[in-house]
């Protein structure tokens, strides 16, 4: 099955997101456990590209697609936005308190977390976040 969901970098289109996730579970018969996990590793990805790749622009295209069985699962982030690799930051320290550790990097790291495997590649001037999940039953 493959399944395309256009969206623009917007917070707004977050429920959007998830409306889809949860049509795409039911379709692939997916456990909710596994819908839930992916919605969330799903909207921390989006909202990463929401709030950096198109700085000051509104209204720009941000797509995701969806190709799998039902057992693996892969999803492609696409957005013509400013480069960024979310697969080089370096893993938050989780060991510290929530007034200790410096902003940011912990939806990246959920991201990495939920998925069995997560590359990032630029093709001209397109991100391209590759994320693969296996559904564990």
């Amino acid at each position: 099955m493959r399944k395309t969901l256009n969206l623009h970098n917007d917070v707004n289109e977050v429920p959007m997101l998830g409306e889809w996730m949860e049509v795409t579970g039911e379709q692939l018969g997916l456990p909710m456990a596994a819908v839930f996990q992916l919605n969330l590793a799903l909207e921390e990805a989006f909202v990463n590209v929401v709030d950096y790749a198109y700085p000051g622009k509104n209204g720009m295209p941000v797509q995701l697609n969806m190709d799998g069985t039902g057992e693996t699962l892969t999803f492609t982030l696409i957005d013509e936005g400013e480069p960024f690799d979310p697969t080089t930051l370096d893993e938050p320290d989780t060991s510290l308190s929530a007034e200790e550790r410096p902003i940011g990097g912990l939806g990246v790291f959920l991201v990495k977390q939920i998925m069995d495997e997560v590359r990032y590649e630029r093709q001209g001037n397109r991100n391209i976040l590759t994320m693969t999940y296996t559904v564990k039953q």
